[in-house]
């Protein structure tokens, strides 16, 4: 059999204008790629946007490293679709338009999640960043992309600081201390089962968590208590993906906050889990023979 892994021109071997942090596509490739083979199956990476692509002669597809696709979501989004016309798409393209934009955080709260205070602009004027301060209750606010990852046009601001450009539609949540100290927790799962569990800590004099700005990572057992939190959001999507990640921060009382539900194309941090390859293959194997 034969599987694409979706990866973009930013993160490809080769690339004139690879991404500083592609060197986590090249992990999930030494990760995947000899696991697969042990279950015979080849995986190619390939750009999303490879206009040659023949996507009907793949067995399968998964979303991998398309770490530019929220400047060209339009094509993006109509690329996914066609893809999964031509073969399975893991995870599929419903599933990804629900999870593109942030606003899924508003569904999952509703089923019980907890998350940061949020306040959601879909346009940002002055006004509206100055009100958020009062809104939220803190003078320490962090702006995010509805549509983004990787802290891509992220904002840290302090009440009366310089108000950026902000073109997006952004979320505002309030400044928590904890990423700076215990770091974000990070449970990884394939097929619906848990696989691993890291806490990402950012640089010194820093609060964003991703590699590309000095963040590090390392493998944790969590409590029962904390996987228990981590599986519950899992569990209040329909069906299980084919692999999730669930980023989530401890809030003042203890307890874990959801940030995000990474369903497209998170980073899975084969470092952390060494037998991730292992269990993605035979994960596929499962789903190509069950037609699930």
């Amino acid at each position: 059999m034969k599987i694409a892994y979706l990866a973009s021109r930013v993160t490809l071997p080769g690339s004139d204008i690879r991404r500083g942090d592609a060197f986590e596509h090249d992990y999930m490739m030494n990760a995947l790629v000899p696991a697969f083979a042990a279950q015979g199956m080849t995986l190619i990476d390939i750009s999303w946007d490879d206009a040659e692509a023949d996507w009907a002669s793949f067995d399968a597809a998964i979303i991998g490293t398309t770490w530019d696709y929220w400047d060209r979501l339009d094509e993006f989004l109509a690329t996914i679709e066609r893809i999964g016309q031509r073969t399975r798409l893991f995870n599929p393209s419903e599933l990804v338009l629900w999870n593109i934009r942030k606003t899924y955080l508003r569904h999952l709260e509703m089923n019980g999640a907890k998350l940061i205070p949020t306040l959601w602009l879909d346009t940002v004027t002055r006004e509206d960043v100055e009100n958020a301060f009062d809104m939220l209750g803190s003078d320490d606010l962090v702006f995010k992309r509805q549509v983004g990852a990787g802290a891509k046009d992220q904002h840290r601001l302090k009440r009366g600081a310089p108000i950026p450009d902000m073109p997006h539609a952004m979320m505002a949540q309030p400044f928590i201390k904890m990423i700076q100290d215990e770091g974000e927790i990070s449970f990884i799962f394939i097929d619906g089962e848990f696989s691993h569990a890291l806490v990402k800590r950012a640089a010194s004099g820093d609060y964003r968590i991703q590699s590309s700005y000095g963040g590090t990572e390392q493998a944790v057992t969590p409590s029962p208590a904390d996987l228990a939190s981590a599986q519950a959001v899992i569990l209040m999507l329909d069906t299980a993906p084919l692999y999730g990640r669930v980023d989530m921060l401890r809030g003042e009382a203890g307890d874990l906050l959801l940030m995000e539900l990474e369903l497209i194309e998170p980073y899975l941090y084969p470092h952390e889990g060494p037998g991730l390859g292992a269990k993605m293959a035979s994960a596929i194997v499962r789903r190509l023979r069950s037609g699930s």
